[in-house]
C-alpha cells in the first residue's frame, strides 16, 4: 500500500507571514517536548531577581570605564538615557508577559504578532544579545580577579587574562566564570534562583558601599565641563550602555517556570528596571565625583580603583573585588540562563535542532541545550574582545526591544478582548517612543557593529533556509 505524498511546502512569503495563535504557544509550553514541561517553581521574588541579576552589575562594573571616555562627566545622562528607553520598552514587555506567558519572550511575542519570519529575526537577535552578554560580562570579570590579586603581590599574565586582539592567548577567569554558571544551572530552575538572589544581595551592597565612599570623596568640579563631546557622545554611551538593560528580558524567558506569570512577571519587569536605573545613575555620578572623568580608562576595573584611591585601604580592594566577581557571576548565571530557554522555545517550534528543547524528566530542566549553550559561550568569552562583545549584544536588544514595542500596538489592535493582566499607559504613545528610542540608539552604533550585524543576520537566513523552514511546526 503505498503512503500518501507528502505536502508541498508553502511559499515562501506565506510561511514568513504565518502566526502561531497564543492559545498554541501556551498549548505547547504546557505539553513541552516530547511530554515533559518545564517545572513551574519561581515567584515574584525569585522573577525579580532574576531580572535584577542579569542587568545590575554590568553596565557599571564592566563597560563604566568605556562609556566614560566618549560622554565625559555626563555619562549619567547617558545612563539615564538609556534607562528611560529601557523601562519605555519594558512597559511593553510587561503587557506581552500578562499577555502571552511563555519561555520564548520577545520571540514568542513577534510570532504571536508579526508571524515566522520576524520572529525568527527577533529569536536570531536574541540569540545573538544574550551569548555575547554572557561573554562580555565574563571578560570583564578577569579585570577583577586580577585586582584581587594585587593585594597579595600577585598578577595575572596577560596571556591566560586577556584574549587575541587584547594583547593575551586567552581569557581564562572569564572562561572559568561562565563554566562555573554552567554547572550551577544544571540542578533546576529554582536551585540557580536561590543561588542568584544571594548573589544580587551581595552586589547592591557593594555597589551601595561604593556611592557612600564615592560621596565622601566627591568634587563638584569633576563635572564641568559637563558633556565635552557633545550630544553625540552622551547617546554614543547611551548606546553602549543599553545592553546593561537587559535584565527585564531574562525574566520574561521565565514564564514557563514561574507559578503565576500572568501576575508575577509584569510586576517583577517594571520593578526591577526602577531599581536598577536609580543604582546606575547614582554610581556613576558617585564615580564622576570621586575621579575626574580623563582618568578613566577601559582597560581597568575602575570601580575598585576609585574605592582604593578614597579608602587607602589594600584590604577595601580585597573585598570590593571579590565582590565584584559575585557581581558579575550573578549577570552571566541569569543571561545563561535566558539563553537556554530562548533556544528551548525556538526549539519546539522547529526552527533549531530539537536537542535544544529537550527537558530532563529528573531536573525540569533543558540539560543538554544548556551544556552546549556553556559551551559556545565559554570559547567565546576566553577569546573576543570586550568592546566588540558589547556593540554586538547592544544592537541585538534594541531590535528585540523595538520589535515587542511594535507587537503590543499590533496585539491591541488584532486581539483587543484578550486578557491582560497589565496594560501600557498611554497607549499607543508609550510603544511608539518606545521604538522610536531604540532606533536612534541603534543610529549611534559604530559602522563595525552594523557590518557585524548583517552578518550575523546574513547567516541567520542561511540557516532559516537549510533548517528552519522545513522543520517548522507550523508547518
Amino acid at each position: 500500500m503505498s503512503s500518501a505524498p507528502s505536502r508541498p511546502a508553502p511559499p515562501l512569503r506565506h510561511q514568513l507571514a504565518r502566526r502561531k495563535p497564543i492559545d498554541q504557544l501556551q498549548a505547547d509550553a504546557a505539553a513541552g517536548v516530547d511530554g515533559q514541561p518545564l517545572r513551574r517553581s519561581l515567584g515574584v521574588w525569585h522573577l525579580t531577581m532574576i531580572s535584577v541579576g542579569a542587568t545590575l552589575g554590568t553596565g557599571i562594573l564592566v563597560v563604566l570605564g568605556t562609556a566614560v571616555p566618549l560622554a565625559g562627566p555626563a555619562v549619567w545622562i547617558s545612563f539615564v538615557l538609556a534607562g528611560v528607553a529601557a523601562l519605555l520598552s519594558a512597559l511593553s514587555y510587561a503587557e506581552m508577559a500578562g499577555a502571552v506567558p511563555t519561555s520564548g519572550s520577545s520571540y514568542s511575542y513577534t510570532y504571536a504578532t508579526m508571524g515566522e519570519g520576524i520572529a525568527w529575526v527577533c529569536g536570531w537577535c536574541l540569540v545573538l544579545e544574550y551569548a555575547v552578554s554572557v561573554a562580555a560580562v565574563a571578560v570583564g570579570a578577569s579585570e577583577y580577579v586580577d585586582e584581587t590579586l594585587r593585594v597579595f603581590g600577585l598578577h595575572l599574565p596577560a596571556a591566560v587574562s586577556a584574549p587575541p586582539g587584547d594583547g593575551g592567548l586567552v581569557n581564562l577567569p572569564a572562561a572559568a566564570l561562565v563554566l562555573v554558571a554552567t554547572a550551577v544551572l544544571l540542578p533546576g530552575a529554582r536551585e540557580s534562583a536561590w543561588v542568584n538572589t544571594l548573589m544580587v544581595l551581595v552586589k547592591i551592597a557593594l555597589l551601595v558601599f561604593f556611592v557612600a565612599v564615592g560621596f565622601t570623596a566627591f568634587q563638584a568640579q569633576n563635572f564641568a565641563p559637563l558633556a565635552p563631546m557633545g550630544a553625540a557622545g552622551v547617546t554614543a554611551a547611551a548606546s553602549r550602555l543599553f545592553f546593561s538593560y537587559i535584565g527585564f528580558d531574562a525574566a520574561s524567558t521565565a514564564g514557563e517556570e514561574a507559578k503565576d506569570p500572568r501576575r508575577d512577571l509584569p510586576r517583577a519587569i517594571i520593578g526591577s528596571i526602577v531599581i536598577i536605573t536609580a543604582l546606575y545613575i547614582l554610581v556613576a555620578v558617585a564615580a564622576i565625583g570621586a575621579r575626574p572623568w580623563e582618568s578613566f580608562s577601559s582597560s581597568e576595573a575602575s570601580l575598585v580603583r576609585i574605592v582604593v584611591e578614597v579608602t587607602r585601604q589594600p584590604w577595601v580592594a580585597l573585598v570590593f573585588s571579590i565582590g565584584a566577581v559575585i557581581a558579575i557571576a550573578s549577570v552571566v548565571l541569569t543571561v545563561l540562563y535566558g539563553q537556554t530557554r530562548i533556544l528551548l522555545t525556538m526549539a519546539r517550534d522547529g526552527l533549531v535542532p530539537k536537542v535544544f528543547g529537550r527537558v530532563s524528566p529528573r531536573t525540569g530542566t533543558p540539560v543538554a541545550n544548556t551544556l552546549i549553550v556553556g559551551i559556545v559561550v565559554t570559547v567565546v568569552a576566553a577569546l573576543v574582545p570586550l568592546g566588540e562583545l558589547a556593540d554586538a549584544t547592544s544592537i541585538g536588544t534594541l531590535v528585540a526591544f523595538a520589535l515587542v514595542n511594535v507587537s503590543v500596538i499590533i496585539l491591541r489592535r488584532t486581539q483587543p478582548g484578550l486578557e491582560r493582566s497589565y496594560r501600557v499607559p498611554l497607549f499607543p504613545v508609550v510603544p511608539v517612543v518606545g521604538t522610536l528610542c531604540c532606533v536612534l540608539l541603534a543610529v549611534f552604533l559604530g559602522a563595525g557593529t552594523w557590518i557585524a550585524f548583517g552578518v550575523w543576520m546574513l547567516a541567520g537566513a542561511v540557516l532559516y533556509a537549510l533548517y528552519g523552514r522545513r522543520h517548522s511546526t507550523l508547518s
